[in-house]
């Protein structure tokens, strides 16, 4: 009982921090593709992968981006696209080491030609790559490059205007 009490009050003292490791699903494109069509609010969606080097330089200040942006209903979703062998346990274990603290899901496909066009028509395959959404006001852009902390603050305006 004391130990509830304790797991409650750290819940409600630091309510912004995950108090226990969030699961990753495994999805298809068919799921990103519905996602992307019924959000209502801004949505970022970023694919990545462990061993991508300038993936991993990005994650934090999109995650910390979003957070100041808490109130604009701005959303993250950091889309793994690595190899099968790293699901779940290599992927849980690294956001684990990393503190990611955005939802992260892992796309379980493996012919790029068939998911990269449903993302965007000039998707190479190229990582990073992201994928700005807001429904409300039509806006989309997708970008197939690391995105400096500047590059990333001016495409959080443009969709969030």
């Amino acid at each position: 009982m004391k130990s509830i009490r304790i797991i409650l009050f750290c819940v409600f003292l630091f309510p912004g921090v995950t108090v226990f490791p969030q699961e990753i699903k495994s999805i298809k494109i068919t799921d990103l593709e519905k996602t992307i069509a019924e959000s209502k609010t801004p949505l970022i969606i970023n694919f990545w992968a462990t061993w991508c080097k300038p993936c991993i330089e990005e994650i934090p200040y999109f995650q910390a981006e979003v957070a100041q942006h808490k109130s604009d209903s701005l959303q993250l979703i950091l889309v793994s696209l690595d190899m099968k062998e790293m699901y779940p346990k290599g992927l849980s274990s690294f956001v684990k080491k990393r503190k990611i603290s955005a939802t992260v899901v892992f796309l379980d496909e493996t012919n790029a030609d068939y998911f990269c066009p449903k993302v965007d028509a000039k998707w190479s395959g190229a990582i990073p790559a992201s994928l700005f959404i807001n429904n409300k006001t039509g806006y989309r852009k997708f970008v197939e490059d690391q995105l400096t902390e500047e590059e990333l603050k001016k495409e959080i305006m443009a969709i969030l205007n």
